[in-house]
């Protein structure tokens, strides 16, 4: 984190409507839902360990997030209902995602349908 990067005032998490919101010190105020943050969990299973070897998320739009845990005063690790808790959400990435929503989401978007797969949880029959 360097010293410009924004700092969160408040973070709330809703549950019924599945959506973070997050209230920087600058005044940026974002609203992500957990599916969002779930697919763009900073975690090594997701992202990989370099370019090429993100790992696309399928499957997650009613996920939700079970607990917020704070890692020092820098991040929080955000523990998913669907058993995911490895990611650490640094303030900086938060920030990055909230800013870069609509890109980010439609690029998700466009991998998925270029992948042939759904953002809802599939069946056994399916």
């Amino acid at each position: 984190m360097t010293e410009k990067t924004p700092i969160p005032t408040e973070i709330n998490l809703h549950q019924q409507s599945r959506i973070l919101e997050i209230t920087f010190d600058d005044g940026e105020h974002f609203e992500l839902s957990c599916e969002y943050l779930r697919v763009y969990s900073p975690s090594a299973e997701v992202r990989g360990h370099g370019p090429g070897e993100e790992t696309l998320q399928i499957g997650k739009a009613d996920v939700n997030i079970e607990k917020i845990e704070p890692v020092g005063t820098y991040a929080v690790v955000l523990r998913f209902d669907d058993g995911h808790d490895t990611g650490i959400y640094s303030w900086e990435w938060l920030y990055h995602i909230g800013k870069n929503h609509d890109r980010l989401w439609q690029e998700y978007l466009d991998r998925l349908e270029k992948a042939g797969k759904k953002r809802a949880p599939t069946t056994e029959t399916e």
